[in-house]
């Protein structure tokens, strides 16, 4: 399943995880020239270490390329990191929006340092264990959603652009997540029954909160809990602290039960109601990527999907220019919340995606 004669060499960006090796190894059973990368991340403390690229994992992904015979190299890009995503993050929450570092992590430090780098060291492409998968029709590339539907990262990758789509592999996008596993336990990986984690790596198993007050990060002041109708039921802790459609923790009560319905930075209040309250059916989107480089010119059918777990939603949208839209959504949904990531598809082919605004 993996083919393509104008592969000259490849970079595999490994993580000492079981995805990204079962990638080199598929890549080194179908003889091509292969190389692996390993990124060290920013951690909080010595204490705490990231859940992505830690030592343990380090040394895994070692072993595995000394399994498969191939060169491995760890490159330290700790100060990087920590400037262009955990900042980033840590930026979002003090302006008390949602924010999503994984696309920031994509954009800048795997298909920006990370394919760099690649390319610098005689790769023509590089093959990451994301699930998803690319179709060629002339010089144009389509992402396509994966095989794995529960598994399809399409909407973490839609972030790409041509040029970085034309030195991308992604062998796992044909297969389903067991039959990955079980390609681990044939090739007779020290990785096969790995756990994965589904926490943002640098949080090193730490609520965000936690998080954030352990860097002493200078957060949005309480406030006013204000209704729809803007009348007062009691006092926020700070706008960081809350999410779109949280009911838990809110600490207001009434005849139902509240829920998050937005959070108004620019009043410093939090706006709760009922859950027939919740929701909304149009959005902006701001700073949108076009796969195919070229924005829409009209209005058009798309299907959107609002969280990286979420259902799609059969949609219509609006162009406003190059880089901002407008989302009319078939039905209401309840967590649309700026600073995520609105992903555009038609069918299973990933058009882009831009980000939440207010």
């Amino acid at each position: 399943r993996v083919t393509n004669t104008v592969i000259s060499r490849v970079a595999v960006a490994m993580s000492g995880g079981v995805d990204s090796s079962v990638t080199a190894a598929l890549l080194k059973d179908a003889g091509y020239d292969v190389f692996g990368l390993m990124l060290r991340l920013w951690s909080p403390s010595a204490d705490v270490q990231n859940r992505c690229c830690s030592p343990a994992d380090l040394s895994l992904a070692q072993q595995v390329a000394a399994q498969l015979d191939i060169p491995f190299y760890a490159l330290d890009i700790q100060d990087l990191f920590k400037q262009t995503v955990v900042d980033r993050f840590v930026d979002g929450y003090a302006k008390g929006i949602t924010p999503n570092p994984c696309l920031h992590c994509n954009r800048n430090i795997r298909w920006g340092f990370l394919l760099d780098r690649a390319l610098a060291m005689g790769a023509s492409h590089m093959a990451t264990g994301h699930y998803a998968r690319l179709q060629r029709i002339g010089d144009q590339f389509k992402l396509l959603r994966a095989k794995d539907r529960s598994k399809d990262q399409s909407y973490i990758l839609s972030i790409l652009t041509q040029q970085q789509l034309a030195h991308s592999l992604f062998p796992l996008g044909d297969y389903l997540k067991s039959e990955v596993r079980s390609l681990a336990v044939d090739f007779n990986l020290p990785v096969a029954v790995r756990r994965e984690s589904q926490d943002l790596c640098f949080l090193g198993g730490t609520d965000y909160r936690t998080f954030l007050e352990s860097l002493s990060v200078e957060l949005p002041p309480p406030g006013p809990i204000v209704d729809s109708q803007s009348n007062v039921l009691g006092e926020h802790n700070g706008l960081a602290g809350y999410t779109i459609g949280q009911r838990k923790g809110i600490q207001v009560s009434g005849p139902e039960a509240y829920y998050v319905l937005e959070k108004d930075t620019h009043r410093n209040q939090l706006v709760v109601g009922t859950r027939e309250e919740l929701g909304r059916d149009h959005f902006s989107v701001e700073a949108c990527n076009w796969i195919s480089g070229k924005p829409p010119d009209k209005p058009i059918q798309v299907l959107v999907q609002i969280r990286y777990k979420s259902r799609e939603v059969q949609s219509k949208l609006i162009p406003i220019n190059e880089t901002n839209v407008r989302v009319e959504l078939g039905v209401s949904m309840p967590d649309v919340t700026p600073g995520q990531a609105a992903v555009f598809y038609q069918d299973q082919i990933c058009l882009g995606s831009g980000i939440i605004s207010e």
